[in-house]
């Protein structure tokens, strides 16, 4: 076994190799790193356990720049940004630059990273994490793709069940994996810091001056995550504004249909934004939405990372019934879960959230108390034990 040392303080484990030099980890993933905020945190870990860590992603023309970071990135150019000819791309790219790599232990995110980290983990004897952010089969992007699907399937029922380390997101999707592969991952929410609220009651100043807020951000806003029927309530809503922060495909749907609501002084628009940034945004609201519809297995089953950011910010939320969703809004007392998206449900909720002072008050509180549990710093124990375990067996 390698040599382990432990320096009982709050950087962790300190892991070194035989001639005493810091221990290296490479950790993949297929977006540009810019608004990946499970990668960052997890990175993060690795560094503060005395790792030497390097991610690696891809680079696209409009990728913004990466504030600096106390680990190395490399992010690489590609010819194909999407479709067949990207994935074969990126994962030949991958083999060939963590093949020849120094590296103690690699991170695979998601099945897209998968076959170029487990071919080189079993080519060099690298022990290898794999770290599923969704159920990837069931994303919509497959939906009505049968032989796509067949493809990644048959590349996860081949490599699962072969993988020691395994890491998901939530309850359900551990649940799902285990009933196909007899292996249940580890959870590791996707929970963000423990966070003082910076923004004193002020808003930025390129929000509305006055009026309730409410928003939904997300670097996926796409087609089934409830945003047109969120846009359309606003008609029935005249004293409130929404704000809608990032990117998806159904966002040019999205500014169509404010023009066709004459909703071009309620609803704003704001590109993806640098972590911090947009939670000044999402402070400043009043009702934070997460509408995602059950269309896919994918969708059905998840948890994401706005409703911790909403959370850790201190504002209500309006959510759709999914079981995760529904359950952690419940659970903690929260907000509302709406039946139905239909807009005038959606509005009716919205005037009660925003109406119902005392019931304010009382979210308030529960908000307090769920942002001191369900915030990285309690989460990331688990995949720290997981790292600890991985590197040293």
């Amino acid at each position: 076994m390698i040599p382990v040392s432990w320096d009982g303080g709050a950087q962790g484990l300190l892991t070194f190799d035989g001639m005493g030099r810091r221990r290296n980890v490479i950790v993949a993933v297929t977006n540009d790193l810019a608004t990946d905020q499970r990668v960052e945190r997890s990175c993060s870990l690795l560094h503060e356990m005395g790792f030497n860590v390097l991610l690696i992603g891809r680079r696209l023309k409009q990728s913004p720049a990466i504030p600096q970071r106390p680990y190395s990135l490399r992010r690489m150019m590609l010819p194909w940004s999407r479709g067949p000819m990207f994935y074969a791309a990126f994962n030949l790219r991958l083999f060939c630059f963590i093949l020849w790599r120094r590296a103690d232990l690699i991170v695979a995110n998601d099945l897209d990273t998968l076959l170029p980290c487990f071919l080189v983990s079993r080519i060099r004897g690298i022990p290898l994490v794999y770290d599923s952010h969704e159920y990837f089969t069931g994303v919509p992007e497959l939906e009505g793709r049968p032989v796509v699907r067949r493809v990644w399937k048959g590349l996860e029922r081949r490599l699962f069940p072969r993988l020691r380390y395994l890491v998901t997101v939530n309850a359900s999707i551990a649940t799902l994996y285990e009933q196909e592969y007899g292996k249940r991952p580890a959870v590791v929410r996707n929970v963000p810091r423990r966070r003082e609220r910076s923004s004193g009651g002020q808003r930025p100043a390129e929000l509305p001056p006055s009026g309730r807020l409410i928003i939904l951000q997300g670097a996926g806003i796409n087609v089934d995550r409830g945003a047109e029927e969120a846009l359309q309530a606003m008609a029935h809503l005249d004293h409130a504004h929404m704000i809608i922060v990032g990117g998806g495909d159904v966002i040019p749907r999205l500014k169509a249909l404010r023009e066709e609501a004459g909703l071009q002084d309620r609803v704003h628009f704001f590109p993806r934004m640098p972590y911090e940034e947009l939670m000044r945004y999402t402070e400043a609201a009043d009702i934070g939405l997460s509408l995602d519809k059950a269309t896919n297995i994918n969708y059905r089953f998840s948890l994401p990372n706005k409703v911790f950011d909403y959370i850790q910010a201190g504002i209500p939320i309006l959510c759709s019934e999914l079981p995760e969703v529904a359950g952690l809004v419940r659970e903690y007392e929260l907000g509302l879960v709406t039946p139905s998206h239909e807009p005038e449900v959606i509005a009716g909720l919205l005037e009660q959230m925003l109406g119902d002072e005392a019931r304010r008050r009382i979210w308030k509180e529960n908000l307090n108390i769920a942002s001191r549990t369900l915030c990285w710093e309690n989460e990331k124990e688990t995949l720290r034990e997981i790292y600890a375990t991985a590197c040293n067996a």
